[in-house]
């Protein structure tokens, strides 16, 4: 798969809630090593497996190039800050749009493994907004969404404007 497979908004299965992984198997590593090799082709610092169609929960975040890539299987917030911060926020699938998401400031996060063992990471700043911002999109919850109607109608028209040919 390439940069062609990523899921262009307003894709309707952007908004798909992701089926949980239950087989950690050579099929979930196949899975993961796709979807690096399109998270690398589109320079993104996270992606999901709905992000090329695939409907199930499974996370990539590498947040610096040359960073090893961290794979979340089933992540889930078990933690969050009642503290929240603005965070610039954006997505490959809607690319070149990016805008302001209120975000808790720390989150505790627990998951698996490719292998299907069990991990916990606390994250803050950054990080932890990239947390939330995939773990959303495994909910089917576009980052958008996060967006009063005002500032999302705005976002949706910037990338109209972006997508006409010539623009």
């Amino acid at each position: 798969m390439s940069a062609s497979s990523l899921l262009i908004y307003p894709d309707p299965r952007l908004r798909l809630v992701a089926a949980p992984v239950t087989a950690f198997d050579e099929a979930l590593r196949d899975s993961a090593r796709v979807l690096e090799a399109v998270m690398l082709a589109v320079s993104a610092l996270g992606l999901t497996l709905p992000h090329i169609g695939r409907a199930q929960r499974l996370v990539l975040l590498r947040m610096e190039p040359g960073e090893p890539v961290t794979a979340y299987v089933n992540p889930e917030i078990v933690w969050a800050s009642p503290e929240r911060g603005p965070q610039q926020e954006g997505s490959v699938s809607m690319l070149g749009v990016m805008d302001v998401v209120d975000r808790a400031v720390r989150v505790r996060v627990r998951y698996r493994d490719l292998d299907g063992a069990e991990h916990a990471e606390e994250a803050e700043g950054f990080r932890a907004a990239c947390l939330q911002h995939e773990i959303d999109q495994l909910d089917g919850i576009f980052w958008i969404e996060r967006l009063s109607r005002l500032r999302r109608d705005r976002a949706i028209k910037r990338f109209g404007k972006l997508r006409r040919p010539g623009a």
